[in-house]
């Protein structure tokens, strides 16, 4: 099980990602708000600005500090370091 740091510390397993977006659309808001009222949001900000959104196939909806790009090349860097070995 490969873990992805999505800030301070906060870990998601690689496996169960399915989306990484950026939280400034209508539709994105939306499922952030559908996720609060069903209890399957988690906010892992410390209270910083939301810059990412990470959705998993759970259906929890993850919030981040870091940018989406971040987030990205984190999981890149960790399936590049598994290839090489």
């Amino acid at each position: 099980m490969r873990l992805i740091n999505i800030g301070f510390g906060n870990m998601v397993s690689a496996n169960k990602l399915v989306a990484i977006v950026s939280p400034d659309s209508a539709p994105i808001k939306r499922i952030i708000s559908d996720a609060k009222e069903r209890g399957m949001l988690i906010d892992a900000t410390y209270g910083r600005r939301t810059r990412a959104v990470v959705i998993t196939d759970s259906d929890h909806v993850i919030l981040s500090a870091l940018q989406p790009e971040t987030v990205a090349n984190r999981l890149n860097d960790e399936e590049e370091e598994d290839s090489n070995e």
